[in-house]
């Protein structure tokens, strides 16, 4: 008879008060970071069938964000259910992602003024989203020891 080697480390007691609403609260803020990525996309969609100047930059920088969305909402999730790896994840791109977009989009010349604070705009949930996965309620949730 095989014994397993998971531990109780692989996921975390999610019962400390507030430790789920601060998850659906992260949900929402991600889902919201998927719309507005969303609605860039869609909006540069519409200026290249209407024949506005667009650049493949804007279209992968569209699509791509559009994408971490999908990514960050699935970590999210698992998360919530008491993935530490995903918990992880989620903590560190929820900081470093709001930074990039805005770093890249601040290079001069890289896209028009009117996108890069679209982009901008779509990084505040996931911002949002940084500070709530690294407060003190869902650290304890997760802490080494539970």
């Amino acid at each position: 008879m095989e014994t397993s080697n998971r531990t109780t480390a692989d996921a975390a007691p999610l019962h400390l008060p507030g430790a789920q609403r601060a998850f659906g609260t992260a949900k929402i803020l991600v889902a919201a970071y998927g719309v507005l990525s969303a609605a860039v996309l869609l909006t540069v969609a519409v200026l290249a069938i209407t024949d506005h100047p667009v650049t493949s930059f804007m279209w992968g920088r569209s699509a791509g964000l559009l994408a971490s969305a999908a990514v960050v909402h699935w970590l999210t999730v698992l998360a919530a259910r008491g993935r530490r790896w995903a918990y992880r994840r989620v903590r560190i791109l929820s900081v470093v992602m709001p930074v990039a977009i805005i770093a890249v989009d601040l290079i001069p010349g890289i896209c028009p003024g009117w996108f890069a604070l679209a982009q901008a705009v779509s990084a505040l949930p996931l911002a949002a989203t940084a500070f709530l996965s690294n407060g003190p309620g869902l650290r304890a949730a997760f802490a080494e020891g539970s």
